[in-house]
């Protein structure tokens, strides 16, 4: 394996941190750093696998800053780790049997549903309606908490938004929405990891690298949103949103 350059580095790290900023707050980190990683010359395999690699320590970094700042439900997120995880696992060998591109268009829809309405609740999210763990919230945040999982394994464009729009739709505000988000991301970027680890399709030069960028990214941008609030989550969600459905649309038409 070559040995990287300074430039290379300083390229790696740099993508890192814009696309782990984006990301802890609002996801579609992978707009960024794919694209960045296929640029150094990865073929796409051994880039998903390499992306996955640097996104895990982002993740990982993100979900101990929101904890942290009392951003995290625990008792929640404790009962849909393990769905997330192995809902991930599942899409990520169901990937191995059936190609993953036809949920291209559905995406899309979603994409622009998810952004309509949250810019039409204008006041939606911005303070917290969440009273505990009833029945129907157990069952629905447990729902999507493995589908968004097998999501992410089988395809996974926009899961961190998908995530972040779900706990809002249950009674978070944006901040906590993100924080509750991260961990479950975490959680089904770890069964990816490990799938890509057996399949030997992770440079770990390259992964390492970006994810120390990504770990500094997750830092500054899971703080700024936790002290700038839901002032500042809300409207980059909806940005990021607006670009995923760009790329999304883009892809299709190419």
């Amino acid at each position: 394996m070559e040995s990287l350059t300074l430039q290379m580095t300083i390229f790696l790290l740099g993508a890192g941190f814009v696309a782990s900023f984006i990301d802890s707050v609002a996801g579609g980190g992978g707009l960024v750093s794919l694209p960045a990683l296929l640029l150094t010359g990865l073929p796409m395999p051994l880039a998903l696998g390499t992306n996955k690699l640097a996104s895990s320590m982002s993740s990982l970094t993100s979900t101990l800053s929101f904890m942290y700042s009392g951003k995290v439900k625990y008792r929640l997120v404790a009962w849909l780790f393990p769905l997330s995880f192995a809902g991930s696992v599942l899409g990520a060998y169901t990937v191995k049997q059936i190609p993953s591109e036809f949920l291209r268009p559905l995406v899309v829809v979603l994409l622009v549903a998810v952004t309509i309405y949250t810019v039409a609740k204008k006041n939606w999210g911005t303070c917290s309606t969440y009273t505990g763990i009833t029945g129907k919230t157990a069952v629905l945040s447990g729902l999507a908490a493995a589908a968004l999982g097998f999501y992410d394994g089988f395809f996974g464009p926009g899961t961190g938004s998908f995530l972040v729009f779900a706990f809002v739709m249950i009674g978070f505000d944006f901040v906590v929405a993100a924080g509750n988000a991260k961990v479950l991301n975490f959680a089904s970027n770890i069964a990816a990891i490990i799938t890509f680890v057996v399949l030997h399709s992770v440079n770990y030069q390259y992964g390492l690298v970006m994810g120390l960028g990504m770990i500094a990214g997750a830092i500054v941008g899971s703080q700024v949103a936790i002290r700038k609030g839901v002032a500042y989550v809300r409207p980059l969600f909806i940005c990021v949103t607006a670009v995923l459905i760009g790329k999304q649309i883009w892809d299709l038409l190419s």
